[in-house]
């Protein structure tokens, strides 16, 4: 078979401001991927998005569905806006590789991921920062059990959105649009990592408030203790009104080291007195400028969906794996509105 005809046939739906890292990730994938078209309502941004990144526009969302040389399609629009284009992409039996969160509801996100199900087809869903290198190296120690169970967790995620320009926008941080504020536009790609190195959460208990420092629908700032399955226990303080911004950190107490994870880089004490660092430089997107970071990550994504594809296996950040996040949000937002404990679902 040509190396051509090898590439994945994807199709891009949506070009607003979340669609740079993509598009220059799409760009250094050129040899494994072709993008056959781009589609937003928006005729002119959409002229311009494909004039800068070397892209193709697409008449219509219906005509990327109906190019047989579209096996994939990617999906960068708002939460409320891609129930229906899922839908589509899986009746025309297309894979899905989508922006966090799967929709803005837990019942939304279960139905888009059953709805892939049924079809037979992948869906993928971008959580970048389990495809830093620090992350990676995270994860293969926790894998291989290398410094014992774990005891403890602790994740910050310290950052900076400004009234103006940001929740100034139309539809940003409210219910109808984004689903939520902080925890599933935000802190949702940290927490997301959390999960897939410290397993399930059983039960949180959780504070969610929205600061003087902003006039919005949804909340800015939440702290949160959590009881992990495995009898971890951990704390969790989430907000985006830190100005100017910080690089978030997680770190996890093992029975024999402490590892840190600082955006991209990792550092680990071990008992033994070892100290191993890894990553790379680089910013988290916490201040101002949300797209203020490397388009590697994205890259790695998806090359490992575009694999997943042709392999027929599920991604490394797929629907199901998404669904966790989810619940730990929804129950998170519960406790804090009940004032009590509450449990995790399954």
């Amino acid at each position: 078979m040509s190396a051509e005809k090898q590439r994945l046939g994807i199709g891009v739906v949506g070009a607003g401001m979340g669609a740079k890292p993509h598009a220059l990730a799409l760009q250094s994938l050129a040899g494994s991927i072709e993008v056959r078209g781009v589609y937003r309502r928006n005729r002119a941004a959409l002229e311009t998005f494909c004039q800068t990144y070397g892209f193709p526009p697409a008449d219509s969302y219906e005509a990327m569905l109906a190019d047989p040389a579209v096996e994939a399609v990617l999906i960068l629009t708002t939460p409320n806006a891609r129930e229906e284009l899922v839908a589509a992409a899986a009746r025309a039996g297309k894979h899905v590789l989508m922006e966090k969160p799967v929709e803005r509801s837990l019942a939304a996100a279960e139905r888009i991921v059953a709805a892939c199900d049924a079809a037979g087809v992948r869906l993928g869903i971008i959580f970048q920062h389990r495809f830093r290198r620090a992350s990676r190296y995270l994860a293969d120690a926790v894998e291989e059990n290398r410094y014992g169970p774990l005891e403890a967790a602790h994740l910050v995620v310290p950052w900076w959105r400004p009234q103006a320009g940001y929740y100034d926008q139309p539809g940003r941080g409210t219910v109808a649009q984004d689903g939520g504020g902080v925890l599933i536009t935000q802190a949702i790609h940290s927490l997301d990592l959390m999960l897939s190195l410290c397993g399930p959460v059983d039960a949180v208990t959780a504070m969610a408030k929205t600061t003087r420092l902003h006039k919005m629908e949804t909340e800015d700032f939440v702290s949160a203790g959590i009881e992990f399955s495995n009898g971890a226990v951990g704390a969790i303080m989430a907000t985006t009104a830190s100005f100017p911004g910080g690089p978030e950190s997680l770190t996890l107490n093992f029975a024999r080291a402490t590892a840190t994870l600082t955006a991209g880089n990792l550092t680990i004490h071990t008992m033994a007195g070892e100290t191993i660092t890894e990553g790379e430089a680089g910013q988290g997107g916490g201040g101002a400028d949300p797209m203020a970071f490397p388009f590697d990550w994205h890259a790695a994504q998806i090359a490992d969906f575009a694999d997943a594809v042709r392999q027929d296996r599920q991604p490394l950040s797929n629907g199901h794996t998404a669904l966790h996040v989810h619940r730990l949000i929804d129950a998170m937002i519960a406790s804090a509105r009940e004032g009590k404990r509450m449990g995790v679902s399954s």
